[in-house]
């Protein structure tokens, strides 16, 4: 029997899911006789997945599924499963209104409800898809990866099915070896029931895979819901221009899955893969990037992926991305603008550069305020998003002031209006610093479960401790009733009314304090 491999994307929200695109294209490549298919669950409706599912396996007849599972953790600011968590938890935690409290305790249980009901759903998928194929192969090979897979991989094992290849990060080079029947064990991956996930398994580094254009013509064959993605004219679609990471960041956990070796695609096959998309309608492209540009060292490769852009013709698109713009040059904001960047996020956490450093994140807060400038004098006039974490690593009323005071600069080179804070308090993850931070401080003990939404355990992993985690959670509550609409902008707002504002220069300077350990000086795992 030929190899026949189905990919179902699990349920999540409508992202363009690159992940298994990526996969079926590369699987192609190098084995053009495999027979294969998309199956998005994530464009067919709720009360139809069953139902669906069957009616694609009975077509298709798989000898191999594989499962893409994106999304587990609910620590989401806004627009969460069932309502918006952060919100709930600040209402159960801090709220002193006996009615509020009782709001978010209703709502925290809609949202608890709803988490555990999608994590029993997609177990019940897996296991509904694997029974299903087996009437047709009963050898079927079944594979289980995505991003939520990559952070919660020793968890999954014990709910699914013996058998079950766990894969974590990557999954190509695991899927070449077995179509051609090798040993797979030395890949990231390990199989439930059968063997046991190598110690710091997610720390390992992947295989370096050579990156040409994705073939959509043939993307296009294989998956009959693409169509759904190129219908609304304002949908961002995901092209990759380079896996990995370099940096160090204490609560991220990309550095880890996507390895910190930075693996560059080349720029030709990037702009051939958008010119696929572009000539289907697309006009709006995000790349899917860890960091659009990790570093310095990788400003040139930027460049040149802009200036083939705008020889390509492609005047009339839009990009968006996620950019540390400590690494902006005046040419690069030039670029930027010339090809139509209209929103970027900046994920600098902290508006105080002495907590910026000891979150290891490797920013110099002065250069992404000078980069701005010149990405404004070049002509940028879109949406800049500022993600803040507050209550991070010694965090005080000083550093909070000088967050205000750099939020301000970053207002008066943009405008207000073009300048969006979204409030995040983090979300503690498996294989992080801050995991091993919260060991070290007893905060968390060795074996807990990652994955419970339980009050217990979710007002630890909801990182907000005290001295602050009260008044911080008073001025979220205080934003929600004043201006739900505009969350960000009054929480920044509320914070200057009540502790004021530092000034800029205390914000941009980092004194060492050789004697305080801090997160910087935590031992990797």
């Amino acid at each position: 029997m030929n190899d026949r491999i189905l990919y179902v994307r699990l349920p999540c929200n409508p992202i363009f899911p690159i992940g298994v695109v990526y996969l079926a294209d590369h699987v192609h490549k190098g084995f053009p006789e495999v027979e294969q298919r998309i199956f998005d669950l994530g464009t067919i409706p709720p009360l139809d997945y069953n139902a669906a599912l069957d009616a694609c396996i009975d077509a298709f007849q798989p000898s191999m599924l594989v499962f893409s599972w994106r999304d587990i953790q609910i620590y989401a600011p806004v627009g969460g499963r069932g309502g918006n968590p952060l919100q709930n938890a600040f209402e159960v935690f801090y709220a002193r209104n006996p009615l509020v409290k009782l709001r978010g305790a209703l709502g925290g249980l809609r949202v608890t409800t709803a988490y555990y009901s999608e994590l029993w759903q997609n177990l019940g998928l897996i296991k509904r898809g694997i029974k299903r194929a087996r009437r047709y192969c009963p050898e079927v090979k079944t594979v289980v990866g995505g991003g939520a897979v990559s952070v919660f991989y020793e968890q999954l094992g014990a709910m699914l099915p013996k058998g079950t290849i766990i894969s974590v990060g990557e999954g190509e080079a695991l899927l070449e070896k077995m179509l051609q029947r090798q040993d797979i064990l030395a890949e990231r991956c390990y199989i439930v029931g059968e063997t046991v996930p190598r110690d710091r398994l997610i720390h390992e580094w992947p295989t370096p895979i050579e990156k040409t254009a994705c073939n959509y013509a043939y993307i296009e064959r294989i998956w009959p819901e693409f169509e759904y993605y190129l219908q609304a004219q304002d949908f961002y679609v995901g092209v990759q221009t380079k896996r990995g990471c370099p940096h160090n960041c204490c609560y991220c956990v990309y550095t880890v899955i996507e390895g910190k070796q930075v693996r560059i695609n080349p720029a030709d096959e990037v702009v051939a893969e958008m010119r696929q998309l572009y000539d289907r309608g697309i006009r709006n492209f995000w790349f899917t990037d860890a960091q659009f540009i990790p570093a310095r060292r990788f400003i040139a490769d930027a460049i040149a992926l802009l200036e083939k852009i705008l020889a390509a013709g492609m005047k009339d698109i839009h990009w968006a991305a996620y950019i540390r713009a400590d690494n902006l040059t005046p040419e690069l904001c030039d670029l930027m603008v010339k090809t139509g960047m209209n929103y970027f996020e900046i994920g600098i956490t902290s508006g105080s550069q002495e907590l910026v450093r000891k979150m290891r994140m490797g920013y110099n807060l002065r250069t992404v305020l000078e980069n701005c400038r010149d990405l404004k004098a070049a002509g940028f006039n879109d949406l800049v998003s500022v993600n803040y974490s507050f209550n991070v690593i010694d965090e005080r009323p000083e550093t909070i002031r000088q967050t205000v005071a750099y939020h301000r600069a970053l207002e008066a080179i943009f405008g207000r209006d073009k300048v969006e804070p979204a409030i995040f308090f983090i979300g503690l993850q498996p294989h992080t610093h801050l995991e091993d931070y919260a060991f070290e401080h007893n905060i968390l003990k060795p074996g807990y479960n990652p994955m419970s939404v339980m009050p217990w355990t979710a007002r630890k992993l909801l990182w907000n401790p005290e001295p602050l985690g009260s008044f911080l959670g008073e001025v979220c509550l205080q934003a929600w009733r004043q201006n739900p609409h505009d969350f960000g902008r009054e929480v920044i707002d509320i914070l200057e009314e009540r502790l004021g504002q530092a000034p800029l220069e205390a914000a941009l300077s980092a004194p060492i304090e050789a004697t305080r350990r801090s997160l910087a000086t935590v031992s990797p795992r």
